[in-house]
């Protein structure tokens, strides 16, 4: 704390998962492994879309962004938590505290930004393919992925500040092992109203944005594949866009079932958060690489190249 007119908190402890050292090597390992995988597979999956000439098409492009984002996501949580299982102390400074909860906000509404442009995507090459190649240019995917990233930029800085000028005087424990939203604003002294409202204006102006397009997009799509009478046709449309259907469930099913929820710290608020920011970055790359056949082939395409020996 610092002392002075008014005190103030400089130092938040978190939670964590378990006091119990054995629990904690357990989960130190387990953690550990899932991030390393989390960030072979996402880089994997870049190289692939980078080096397939096969590849080269907007859908894989706009994959590329979400495989990397997936692998920073992880990135800002899974070290400091790593740290902590292994730490007798679970603290957080207040300036780590609030560029972490600024990198979850930013990368969880670009994330939420990229996956509506993936089904619009997915829209236009099922219901209009021969001028797909044309509306989704590469001047058009770029301008979709820079917006995207821009609106989760501008979302992060906007909630962050707002929430960083509230007074924490204390207490400073975020019953979470993460900071993140719901137990951050808890701690305040001051009322949070403003930074309550922002929050909540961002989650329906971009949630109700993105979900109109979301739902738009598969409701063409369906009724598209409900004219066909080609079984070809229907095998077609489900093999490319069932992966990024999946996708969309697992993120805004975790992502409704956290930031939507009462913060108490208990069992099942832990469990839903790891789901969200451990575990599906890693199950995103995975339903792409497993579901999608032009991946599969890419891989092997990839894993089959003898290295050419220079002399």
């Amino acid at each position: 704390m610092e002392a002075g007119n008014t005190t103030r908190v400089t130092v938040f402890v978190l939670q964590g998962l378990s006091n119990n050292p054995h629990i904690q090597i357990v989960l130190f390992v387990i953690f550990l492994v899932i991030y390393l995988l989390t960030l072979t597979v996402n880089l994997l999956m870049l190289l692939v879309i980078r080096t397939d000439s096969h590849l080269h098409t907007p859908m894989y492009f706009f994959l590329s962004h979400l495989s990397f984002l997936d692998a920073f996501y992880a990135s800002i949580i899974v070290p400091k938590l790593l740290k902590n299982l292994l730490s007798k102390w679970k603290t957080i400074s207040f300036l780590e505290c609030f560029i972490q909860i600024f990198f979850v906000i930013f990368l969880g509404a670009t994330g939420t930004c990229l996956l509506s442009v993936m089904a619009y995507d997915r829209y236009q090459a099922v219901c209009h393919p021969l001028l797909y190649m044309v509306t989704m240019s590469k001047k058009v995917c770029a301008g979709l992925a820079g917006a995207s990233w821009a609106i989760g930029m501008g979302t992060g800085l906007l909630n962050t500040i707002l929430l960083a000028q509230q007074h924490f005087c204390g207490p400073n424990l975020i019953r979470s092992f993460a900071c993140e939203l719901p137990p951050v604003l808890l701690l305040p002294c001051s009322d949070p109203y403003v930074s309550v409202f922002s929050i909540l204006t961002t989650m329906v102006v971009l949630g109700l944005g993105t979900f109109v397009i979301l739902v738009g997009s598969y409701t063409h799509i369906i009724l598209t594949a409900l004219g066909m009478n080609s079984a070809t046709g229907w095998n077609k449309i489900f093999s490319t866009c069932s992966s990024h259907f999946l996708v969309v469930i697992i993120f805004y099913g975790s992502g409704i079932s956290r930031y939507m929820t009462p913060a108490s710290g208990s069992a099942l608020e832990q469990v839903l958060s790891m789901q969200y920011s451990v575990v599906t970055p890693l199950l995103n790359p995975l339903i792409y690489s497993l579901k999608n056949q032009e991946v599969k082939a890419a891989l092997r395409r990839r894993l089959s190249r003898k290295p050419r020996l220079t002399f």
